[in-house]
């Protein structure tokens, strides 16, 4: 099945540009375009939509609201980050709004295509240079601002199997190859993961996994 995609950004030759770039994958529909959140919100909620590629800085509704607008939705599609503001308030707003990704706008053709696939796979992307500076923010926070361990024990030894794959940046589908389990099951644990530790999407579980020491930074 196609991947459909909703383009939202305020400059019309922006858009046009990746609606070319993701034409030319056959596996990817557009599922349509919007130069504000408010209208993106809109199409979103009528119309069937895999993944958002979200600009940051737009007129009526940023991209941040829209996301956390978005992610209320009855079906929430996956929301991607596309921005030249490469910002730690930027990149902490957003993952808090909900999105499963925070790319700059000179990212690869080829790495924005496989983003898709991978965010509509339910996985998380981020920019190799935003992930390095995030973690080294991670390891250099003072103890007591890290979340305790402890909060660890609210899940299963295959929940936290889980977090420790969906932390290495896996999809619902790799977890589910890697764990023999169908994918169903891996969504069912990522979303009862969400639950148990409060935390709003996938790439704050992923952060929360850095901060408490279950995941190392370089770490295979």
């Amino acid at each position: 099945m196609s991947v459909r995609v909703l383009v939202v950004d305020d400059q019309e030759l922006v858009r046009a540009g990746f609606v070319a770039l993701l034409g030319s994958d056959p596996d990817i529909e557009v599922a349509g375009e919007a130069a504000d959140g408010s209208v993106a919100v809109e199409l979103a909620s009528r119309t069937e939509v895999d993944v958002v590629l979200m600009d940051i800085r737009m007129p009526v509704m940023d991209g941040i609201k829209a996301t956390s607008a978005l992610r209320d939705l009855a079906y929430p599609p996956e929301v991607v980050i596309l921005t030249t503001f490469d910002t730690d308030d930027y990149v902490y707003e957003a993952f808090g709004a909900g999105a499963s990704g925070f790319l700059v706008k000179d990212t690869p053709p080829v790495e924005l295509l496989r983003a898709v696939h991978h965010t509509a796979d339910g996985g998380t992307v981020i920019s190799p240079g935003t992930a390095r500076r995030l973690v080294r923010n991670l390891v250099a926070a003072r103890p007591d601002e890290r979340p305790t361990p402890e909060s660890l024990k609210a899940l299963t030894e295959r929940e936290l199997e889980v977090l420790t794959l969906m932390a290495r940046g896996l999809s619902n589908a790799q977890i589910a190859e890697r764990l023999v389990i169908s994918e169903l099951t891996a969504k069912t644990h990522v979303s009862r993961i969400l639950t148990k530790l409060n935390l709003v999407s996938r790439m704050h579980a992923v952060v929360f996994a850095y901060e408490t020491g279950l995941i190392k930074p370089g770490s295979g």
